[in-house]
């Protein structure tokens, strides 16, 4: 059971980690390798205090090098899914699963574009977890949509649940799908559906019927990889302790919001490692 689970990669994250350590917290960062940063590819940072003139690729090894010397864990790999369990959360890091305390999200901007009526079927038949979800699929119709080759490994774990399974790729080559797997081209438009559940999806070329839809995404919105987070478009809505709406998660960084500048992420993890602490720590007072 860790105390915290950090998800991104960023200044934000990184802060947060080294925080969190700092109150004798145990710490894991969920997370792409450094160089997915967008900060990574940056040329020169001029207006961090104290560090003048340095690469964003140096940047992030000082900030990455200082957080391995406080014991922070690393883990390079995509978060899926995070659940609530009550008084913990779980993480589905690429199919393994680990126990935290408390979420710290510090994920970034989202690139993800969702489609028309996407987030609103959320939990009524759309997913981004075939082994979350897959079961309740069971001897039913599903699309999967991937943006990248993990969609195949998702749509091959719903071919031997479902009755049928459309796989739509977004990219090329597809090259290791089951023999039972269908493959349509076109773009998804609209996730449509009646009496408050997936009915179809509408592409530029047809209308695929069906009971669920999976989507293999590149980056995935927030409120979808925790379910009943409160955001403003495509920002996570905090309060000051870089808190959200849910107990014991809080957030960071680039995702809460302008101004996207790195001394306002670094200032915001260390705000929301602070508040995760004081969040385990009240817990434990509560529970004597």
């Amino acid at each position: 059971m860790l105390d915290v689970a950090i998800i991104g990669g960023g200044p934000a994250a990184l802060s947060a980690a080294v925080n969190c350590r700092q109150r004798n917290k145990s710490v894991c960062v969920f997370g792409r390798s450094l160089d997915s940063s967008l900060l990574f590819a940056a040329e020169k940072v001029d207006n961090y205090l104290g560090l003048p003139n340095i690469s964003g690729e140096d940047m992030l090894n000082q900030f990455y090098t200082h957080a391995v010397k406080q014991g922070v864990e690393f883990k390079e790999t995509r978060i899926k899914q995070i659940l609530s369990m009550g008084d913990r959360y779980m993480i589905n890091a690429d199919n393994q699963f680990i126990e935290a305390k408390t979420v710290i999200l510090a994920i970034g901007l989202s690139k993800s574009k969702g489609i028309t009526g996407e987030i609103d079927f959320l939990g009524k038949g759309v997913s981004y977890c075939a082994t979350c979800d897959g079961m309740l699929y069971r001897n039913k119709k599903v699309v999967v949509v991937g943006e990248n080759e993990e969609g195949e490994a998702e749509a091959n774990f719903l071919a031997d649940v479902c009755e049928s399974v459309t796989y739509i790729p977004l990219y090329q080559p597809v090259l290791n799908l089951k023999g039972n797997v269908q493959v349509k081209e076109g773009r998804p438009k609209a996730v449509l559906g009646e009496n408050g559940k997936v009915s179809s999806l509408e592409t530029d070329g047809e209308t695929l019927e069906c009971d669920g839809i999976f989507f293999a995404k590149n980056s995935t919105p927030p409120e979808s990889i925790l379910f009943g987070l409160q955001t403003d478009g495509k920002n996570i809505i905090v309060d000051r302790s870089m808190a959200t709406n849910l107990p014991g998660v809080f957030a960071a960084g680039d995702c809460t919001g302008t101004p996207y500048q790195i001394a306002k992420a670094v200032g915001e993890g260390l705000v929301a490692a602070l508040s995760a602490a004081s969040f385990i720590d009240e817990k434990a007072r509560e529970n004597k």
